[in-house]
Formats: structure tokens, C-alpha cells, sequence
């Protein structure tokens, strides 16, 4: 321990259970293990001179951005350290020029837009926790967001990464390169979860900010109605950067939230739609949306007059997530994805998934990428009705993967669905990523027991151990 403290200081070292205790989970809070040691490097040399004093002592390691993660994939696991960069905050470089910035993996998402907004850029990918969430985690889980239907989820956006691998090797890729020689290292580690190494510095690319943004809120008496406009819009071949529909539990929480935006409450579904692009673009394509909207029953359209009116339609949006608290003290967010052309039929059978077990779901998602966000508000305190939450999840992926959809388009697997990357990958799948697994971490002590089923021969500490069986109470 005093080697670490010595590499951290004594700032970067939590090892009294209550200040560890924050680190215990992720989003995914049903998942719990509190941590023994919790690191807070300041800098790429730290991580990687504490990455090889546990290396050699054979110490698992988990990493950690914000924790704002939903699958567990930042849970501790028994007898390993946490390993965090929310000290590594520095914007690095803004180049406007070639429109790219170097970052440390600890900066949250929107201050890299708000270091080049003056600049007349923008970091595309927004999570709908932006306001938290970092850009390391964002990398991590190949992070998306709303207007990500139009700019593409953050593997799009990277092209440098600094990687401390788990031997404490720096693998520097960092200088942006539009076609780099060689195998694709930078693209390969977007969404590995923790398992090949830590990011601690990222190069994105940045977007020029749009000439013009339009946006507008579709009211609906029918969710079905909604969905089917969202894949009219889409085969229609209409520029939408965004198409979000939020149901009427969804509405009813927001609307009675520090996040009220003004939706109406006796609609059944809303649709909050984005253009952007030049001030002809925009027109066109609000037009030709809104004559789809008509066409599929729409109420009423409503339009933000201002920057002010669209912040706040889009704060409603985003805060969707905490307003749900006050309907239960817990929340599950599932991840799954299905053709746009079934929106309807997949939102209905979650729905009755959820009915069916005395659940309460409520829908959020990015109709858009058929990205369902299926949201359970619920108590974790009481154990039946938690094992009826995580039964409806596995059988929610179950029934969007038959339909010809997958398991996740932005949350990542993590722990959650662990045992479902069977439903979608064969037994050689899943062999072929634990070989290149083992390429970067022969040791495979980076976030074990993560995103890939673990086999038989390996180890059982690689499971998170909960709070309550390892004799501490819970937080």
C-alpha cells in the first residue's frame, strides 16, 4: 500500500470503507462490491507505474470514469483495486484548424464542447448523461446519444488514444491519422469495456457547429403512432439528427420534475425531433418531416422559437433518467436495439414483458437508431420484486434479438448482460474475442469477469462479491 500511496499521494489512495464506499457500483446498482483500495492517478506516468506494481503482484484492476456506466461495468471485484481518472481533466489541445482536440480520459463530455464552442466546434456524441459522464467512460462503452443517429456513436468521433495496457506499458496512438498503417488499434479498444488497458488520453475529432438547428416536438395520442412515424421519416429519406420519443409515465415524471419543460401531459407519446445543417437544409427537411407527422396522426407540432426554448426541451430529455426517481428509488435502463421497422411491435412486447411481472416500465429511447431504453423503476430492497426486474431484462433482450436485433447499442455488456452475449455470439465467437483479449492482457486481470461469459477454467474471484456477503453493510 505505501508503494501506491507513494506513486498517487495520499489524496489518490481510498482505502477507508467509507470514503470507497461511492465506488462500489456503477448505474447499475443492484451490482455492489466495495472496494479495498481505490486509486486517483493524476497522470498517464501514474496509471502506468500503478498498473505495473499490480501487475506484478498478479492484482486484478477495474476501471472507472465517472460511474454514470449502467451495466456494471465499473463494479469492484473481490481482492482487486478500482482504478479511477476523474483527476485527469485537462484539455490538452484544441486544434481548430484541422478540427481535432487531445484530452485527458477524465474530462466529462460537455466541457470538450464547451472548450471549443468558441471556436465554432462541437463534440458530436452527447449521452444523456453528458453532463457527468466522462470521455474515457464515453470510450470505454463506444458511448452514443440522441444525435448520434446522424453523427454516429463515439467511434466515429476517435481518432488517438493514450493506453496504458495492464503490464503498465504506454501505447501511445495519439497523433490523429485519417488512415493509419497497420491494424486499427484505436478502433479495436473503442468499446473493449476495460478488459485491453486504460485510456488516459483521448484525440477526437470535433464538428463544425451547424448554421442552423430546427427543432420540434410531435404530441401523439398513440405510442404506435410515434414509432410508425419515426420509420416513415427514415424511409422518406429525411435529414433528422435526432428522433427521440418519450411515453407518457415518461412525461408525467419530467413534468413534475425540476426539469418540466412544457410537455403536454395528456399526450400518450411525444416526439422530439432535430435538423441541423445549412438554413435551406433545415427548412426542407422540417417540412418534409412535418408532413410525415401528419400523415401518422400527429396532434400537434410543436417548435422551439428560441436557443433558450430548444435547451430546455432538450434538458427535459436528458433529465428524463433522474425524474424517474421519484417514482421509486431504483431504475434499471436496458439497452437493446431492433429494426426500426418494428418499433411498434418490440415496444409493445417489452411492455407486456413488464406488465406481466407487476413491473412499472416506463419509455425513453433513440427511436431513431431503434435503440429501446425499456426503464423499470423499482426497489431494489425488495429481493422478489429484483428478481423480477432482472428476469424481464434477460427476456426483453431474449425476444429484440429474435427480432433480428442486439443486445446493445451504447451501454455496453458489462455485467448485466453477460450470460445473454450467448444469445447473439456462437461458442466461436466468443473464443475468438477472448484470443485477442488475451493478446493485450495475457494476465486478463483488466476488468475481469466483464462483457465476455467467463469460462469454467477461470477464476471465481472475477465475479463482484455484494456488499452484504462480504459482511459490511450496504450503502
Amino acid at each position: 500500500m505505501a508503494h501506491l500511496r507513494a506513486i498517487v499521494g495520499e489524496e489518490g489512495l481510498l482505502e477507508d470503507s467509507s470514503r470507497a464506499a461511492p465506488y462500489e457500483c456503477d448505474g447499475l446498482a443492484h451490482e455492489r462490491c466495495r472496494p479495498e483500495v481505490v486509486l486517483l492517478p493524476r497522470s498517464t506516468l501514474e496509471v502506468s507505474k500503478c498498473l505495473a506494481l499490480l501487475h506484478s503482484h498478479s492484482i486484478p484492476v477495474v476501471p472507472r470514469g465517472a460511474g454514470t456506466g449502467l451495466t456494471g461495468g465499473a463494479t469492484p471485484v473481490e481482492g482487486g483495486v478500482l482504478l479511477g481518472t476523474a483527476r485527469m481533466r485537462r484539455v490538452i489541445e484544441v486544434n481548430a484548424k484541422d478540427r481535432f482536440a487531445r484530452v485527458e480520459a477524465g474530462l466529462v463530455n460537455i466541457d470538450l464542447t464547451r472548450a471549443c464552442c468558441d471556436e465554432g466546434l462541437f463534440y458530436a456524441p452527447d449521452p444523456s448523461s453528458q453532463a457527468a459522464c466522462s470521455l474515457g467512460g464515453n470510450v470505454a462503452n463506444n458511448s452514443g446519444g440522441p444525435h448520434c443517429f446522424k453523427h454516429g456513436n463515439t467511434t466515429r468521433h476517435v481518432i488517438g488514444l493514450v493506453i496504458v495496457m495492464a503490464n503498465g506499458e504506454v501505447l501511445d496512438l495519439s497523433a490523429p491519422e485519417v488512415d493509419p498503417v497497420g491494424y486499427d488499434l484505436v478502433g479495436l479498444f473503442v468499446g473493449s469495456e476495460g478488459m485491453f488497458g486504460i485510456a488516459t488520453e483521448v484525440t477526437v475529432r470535433l464538428t463544425p457547429t451547424p448554421e442552423a438547428i430546427e427543432t420540434l416536438l410531435g404530441v401523439f395520442a398513440s405510442l404506435d403512432d410515434a414509432c410508425d412515424s419515426v420509420s416513415a421519416i427514415i424511409a422518406g429519406g429525411w435529414d433528422a439528427s435526432a428522433l427521440e420519443i418519450l411515453d407518457k409515465l415518461t412525461i408525467a415524471a419530467v413534468e413534475a420534475s425540476v426539469f418540466a419543460a412544457g410537455y403536454p401531459k395528456d399526450a400518450e407519446a411525444v416526439l422530439l425531433v432535430e435538423v441541423e445543417g445549412s438554413a435551406v437544409e433545415c427548412h426542407e427537411n422540417a417540412e418534409g418531416i412535418l408532413a410525415i407527422l401528419a400523415d401518422h396522426g400527429v396532434l400537434e407540432v410543436r417548435r422551439a422559437q428560441s436557443e433558450r426554448e430548444r435547451q430546455k426541451l432538450w434538458a427535459a430529455r436528458k433529465g428524463a433518467y433522474g425524474a424517474m426517481g421519484r417514482i421509486a428509488p431504483d431504475l434499471y435502463v436496458s439497452d437493446v436495439v431492433v429494426p426500426r421497422t418494428k418499433l411498434r411491435e418490440m415496444v409493445r412486447a417489452t411492455t407486456d414483458i413488464c406488465t406481466a411481472r407487476g413491473l412499472k416500465i416506463l419509455n425513453v429511447f433513440h427511436a431513431g437508431d431503434g435503440n429501446l431504453h425499456p426503464n423499470i423503476s423499482y426497489d431494489r430492497r425488495d429481493s422478489d420484486e429484483l428478481r423480477r426486474v432482472i428476469e424481464a431484462g434477460d427476456e426483453m433482450a431474449r425476444v429484440c434479438v429474435e427480432a433480428g436485433g442486439t443486445l446493445s447499442g451504447e451501454h455496453g455488456i458489462g455485467l448485466e448482460k453477460l450470460a445473454q452475449m450467448k444469445l447473439y455470439f456462437s461458442d466461436e465467437d466468443l473464443e475468438l474475442m477472448h484470443t485477442v483479449r488475451r493478446a493485450w492482457d495475457p494476465s486478463q486481470n483488466m476488468n475481469p469477469g466483464k462483457l465476455l461469459p467467463i469460462r469454467a477454467c477461470m477464476e471465481t474471484r472475477t465475479r463482484p462479491v455484494p456488499v452484504e456477503a462480504s459482511g459490511r453493510a450496504g450503502s
